[in-house]
């Protein structure tokens, strides 16, 4: 089997679609269709595709490293890299579970976690009675609002959900397209007393909704610095947080350590970190409770399964970071259902808008707060063809 061609999409995510000359095509993610990377990936995804063409789909390993090591950029080459080299992997390994009949997991050792818990992610931008009532997703200040959204996420069978209580700011109404443009800036340095009496009044409102049945993960994006990062965690404390997230940039791991040293909550990072090599040093100074790789930004199946593994002789668990599209859902269940340190999966809000619901050839949701992983040969999911009518397509062929 030989890859004869590569088509590359941008629409509401950016995909590849991979062919060969046995007519079974395999799809991938790139996971930067989100923030201001979305035609860096596209662009990087057209470059990739044409070092694979001749290539058999079945040598994911081979590939992987022909991308990495043989392209100047590859070692070491950062995100936009390692999403188009997740994409195209992705790609493979679906045309591979096609060939055989099989899902993926069954490749990659079969299933260790037969049902797998998920959580409703990112409640401060709201949940179902929000988001479907205008098929948009909203930004939420008021403690009582995240009270409110909690309660909806409990109503579809969650018990862990999670929310970034500083995203928003300490105004009461929130300009949402001002915040994107200047998330941060009103707290870095300095911790004002409003603001982090505001941030922890909302994370107090959504353990009040939840009762001590609710896991609550606290999601910081890397807005903060070490030393407010380190206040709201101490501040934190008495809400029992599942875990703390991003409370900072991962670009010096050592900051970590300063944060753990200043507060009790167990830390998680890495859906910008973009190889193993990035996790290295968290996992020697196991400052990490939890790892995040975002198996569409992090050179794929094959890489993430390395990742998730070096974890585990460390005893760290995992989450895959997923906030894109069907694709990126389902390659990222393929993955979680197999290693045994899968601690929970990131259900993201933005699945409940029509453009999610309508970029996929089927609709996955959890049910009862669990997904099961999709039986269908290879990774369960491809592009819907209303999705690829709709994108920018560029083929590249031999």
């Amino acid at each position: 089997m030989k890859i004869t061609s590569v088509d590359c999409y941008l629409g509401d995510f950016i995909t590849v679609k991979v062919n060969t000359d046995e007519g079974i095509s395999g799809f991938g993610e790139a996971g930067l269709a989100y923030g201001n990377c979305w035609e860096a990936a596209f662009g990087q995804c057209q470059d990739f595709a044409k070092l694979v063409i001749g290539y058999d789909p079945f040598d994911t390993e081979k590939i992987w490293e022909h991308l990495h090591r043989h392209t100047f950029w590859g070692m070491n080459g950062g995100i936009v890299i390692t999403a188009a080299m997740a994409a195209i992997d992705t790609a493979c390994w679906d045309i591979k579970g096609k060939k055989l009949g099989c899902p993926v997991y069954k490749l990659l050792g079969g299933k260790t976690n037969a049902k797998l818990r998920a959580y409703a992610s990112q409640l401060q931008f709201g949940w179902r009675s929000l988001i479907q009532a205008d098929d948009k997703m909203h930004l939420l200040s008021k403690p009582e609002d995240y009270y409110n959204v909690v309660k909806d996420a409990m109503k579809d069978g969650y018990d862990a959900v999670k929310i970034d209580p500083v995203f928003a700011g300490s105004e009461d109404d929130p300009d949402m397209a001002k915040i994107f443009t200047t998330q941060g800036n009103q707290i870095r340095g300095s911790y004002r007393y409003h603001d982090l009496k505001k941030s922890v009044e909302r994370i107090a409102a959504a353990r009040e909704a939840g009762g001590d049945d609710l896991d609550i993960i606290v999601e910081i994006h890397s807005l903060l610095d070490t030393n407010t990062a380190s206040e709201l965690g101490k501040a934190l404390e008495p809400y029992h947080i599942m875990y703390y997230e991003e409370p900072t940039m991962p670009d010096n791991p050592s900051l970590f350590k300063v944060i753990k040293s200043n507060c009790n909550l167990p830390l998680a990072t890495g859906e910008r970190s973009s190889s193993r090599w990035q996790f290295r040093q968290f996992f020697e100074d196991r400052t990490l409770s939890i790892i995040q790789p975002d198996l569409c930004n992090t050179g794929g199946i094959t890489e993430t399964k390395k990742i998730c593994d070096m974890a585990q002789v460390y005893d760290i668990g995992v989450q895959i970071h997923v906030c894109g599209g069907p694709i990126a859902t389902a390659a990222a269940l393929q993955v979680e259902t197999v290693i045994p340190n899968f601690v929970i999966h990131e259900e993201h809000d933005a699945n409940l808008l029509t453009k999610f619901k309508n970029a996929g050839k089927y609709f996955y949701e959890p049910k009862d707060g669990f997904y099961e992983v999709p039986e269908l040969p290879g990774i369960g999911q491809e592009m819907s063809e209303e999705a690829m009518e709709n994108a920018r397509k560029h083929v590249t062929i031999q």
